[in-house]
């Protein structure tokens, strides 16, 4: 068991790092950021969100921090099948911003070949469906 971590490419999004900020800092958004074919379940509150993913595998995040514009830390809820955090960090570029995920997960080697791919998959479906959210 080690800690693996996965990072995205950083996106551009045609909005300032303050808009993408207040829209993440409202769990209830991240709805229309999750593949709706492959989710069920979501519910979202002040704390944070959880949904199924395929395969019934429970997904809760829950805001641990948030700095103003820059950064949003999340991480793993009670019913997660594994301990994780998810930072999404964003950085201003003129009128508009960059954004970074950076996912990290306390998981042996073989439970890594096996959440890599669908993990992967859902985070560059969701950062596309914040590029559109902001076109």
């Amino acid at each position: 068991t080690g800690v693996q971590t996965c990072a995205l490419p950083i996106s551009p999004v045609n909005a300032s790092a303050q808009e993408v900020f207040e829209f993440l800092s409202d769990a209830k958004n991240i709805e229309s950021l999750l593949p709706k074919d492959k989710i069920s379940d979501f519910q979202a509150d002040e704390k944070g969100c959880s949904f199924k993913a395929q395969g019934g595998i429970v997904i809760p995040l829950i805001y641990v921090s948030k700095e103003p514009n820059t950064k949003i830390l999340m991480e793993s809820g009670e019913k997660a099948p594994f301990k994780y955090t998810l930072s999404i960090l964003l950085k201003e570029t003129g009128a508009t911003c960059e954004g970074h995920l950076e996912f990290e997960a306390n998981i042996n080697m073989f439970m890594k070949m096996m959440v890599e791919k669908p993990l992967t998959s859902l985070f560059v479906v969701m950062t596309k469906n914040l590029q559109k959210q902001f076109d």
